[in-house]
């Protein structure tokens, strides 16, 4: 053997042998979001967020002494890449806990490997009521949380938004064709007929259509004054430019799925007059959560969406499980449900409490954009 290959030998071992030592001071978190795709500025923020709690964590020493390390799991907010993602993620027994995924398609895709193989996962974002009735183990074990309120909630709140707040007499619904779109309409249009609001039509669409001309026409022959768009920015923002393009000067509404900044730079002026339910509102929000949206707005220059807030919460409640719970999976899962009124989390977006199905409740507020900006709207429901 030569001196040379000897010598580097010598520094693969030693390298080798520091990375273990690294690592066995470490403890690991998986975020499974959107990194690349159109979805991707969904994961953006929920990346932002764990991270400001991560670097926080670690700079005040980490986790009993041990850092706290983040395994980035791009899933496109795809159904397809999360059960893809979703099995690497449930086999590799040095990864405690989940946060994600962000959609609810991708988030119910994902759902049987971990419940499988016993790894909890805390979604920020999947708002589907499906997911509630799919996250237990064959002894009844909840191994999926939400900081975020379900779509059953929200649909029926920007109904009645929409009703008593806006005096709205007809709307017309546009739906993306996936657990979310329809969860959101569904609970939107049930909540609507029984409030007398009128429903001048429901249309459906797949992701990343592009011409909505044809059903809009539908719905401008109508008496429609709003749409409701049970969907993701993208296609909203495309769909209140071409129904402007169309004459339709309507009232825009939606969930939580609109709350991007991407939605007013896609609509541009067509996205004004758009209102829209979200978890965290920042004209409401703790000093803690304020100083929060500075930091992030400061570190990634855009302003932080709820996305950010759940997501930087989500990383906390995990972090606290695997400090005070154990770096176990099974002893974090149970943490996490102990999340109850009796011990609640207090995070910056608010408290939060798990129920028996791993969901919580939260309130509600509604965004407006005015003046190419995101603002609260100028009057809230209770």
């Amino acid at each position: 053997m030569s001196k040379r290959l000897l010598t580097t030998l010598v520094a693969v071992l030693a390298i080798a042998l520091f990375a273990g030592s690294a690592f066995a001071d470490s403890v690991k978190i998986a975020v499974a979001a959107p990194f690349t795709g159109a979805a991707a500025p969904y994961g953006d923020n929920v990346k932002a967020g764990v991270q400001i709690k991560v670097d926080e964590i670690n700079a005040a020493g980490g986790l009993g002494g041990k850092t706290l390390e983040v395994v980035w799991m791009d899933e496109q907010c795809d159904p397809k890449e999360a059960a893809t993602v979703a099995p690497k993620i449930a086999q590799d027994k040095s990864i405690l806990a989940v946060v994600g995924h962000v959609c609810s398609s991708a988030h119910l895709a994902a759902l049987p490997f971990y419940v499988r193989e016993g790894v909890a996962a805390i979604s920020a974002t999947a708002t589907n009521p499906s997911i509630s009735e799919k996250n237990k183990d064959r002894a009844g074990k909840v191994w999926s949380f939400r900081n975020v309120y379900r779509d059953d909630f929200q649909g029926i709140f920007m109904a009645r938004y929409a009703k008593n707040v806006l005096n709205l007499p007809s709307v017309a619904v546009f739906y993306e064709n996936n657990d979310y779109g329809i969860g959101l309409k569904d609970s939107f249009v049930g909540e609507a007929k029984k409030l007398g609001l009128k429903i001048a039509g429901e249309e459906a669409y797949i992701k990343g259509a592009q011409d909505f001309t044809p059903q809009l026409t539908k719905f401008k022959a109508t008496d429609a004054k709003g749409i409701f768009l049970a969907g993701y920015y993208g296609e909203g923002a495309l769909i209140a430019a071409q129904a402007k393009k169309l004459g339709m000067d309507v009232v825009k509404m939606g969930g939580d799925g609109l709350d991007n900044v991407d939605y007013i730079k896609l609509g541009a002026t067509s996205a004004e007059n758009t209102f829209l339910a979200v978890p965290f509102l920042e004209d409401v929000a703790s000093p803690e959560a304020k100083a929060f949206v500075a930091k992030f707005k400061d570190t990634y220059k855009r302003d932080a969406d709820y996305m950010s807030v759940n997501a930087y919460d989500a990383a906390g409640m995990v972090a606290e499980a695997i400090l005070k719970g154990g770096a176990d999976r099974a002893k974090v899962r149970d943490y996490l449900a102990g999340f109850t009124a009796a011990r609640p989390y207090m995070g910056i977006g608010g408290k939060t409490v798990f129920d028996a199905k791993g969901d919580c409740e939260k309130p509600a507020f509604v965004k407006t954009v005015k003046d190419g900006k995101f603002v609260a709207a100028p009057k809230q429901m209770n």
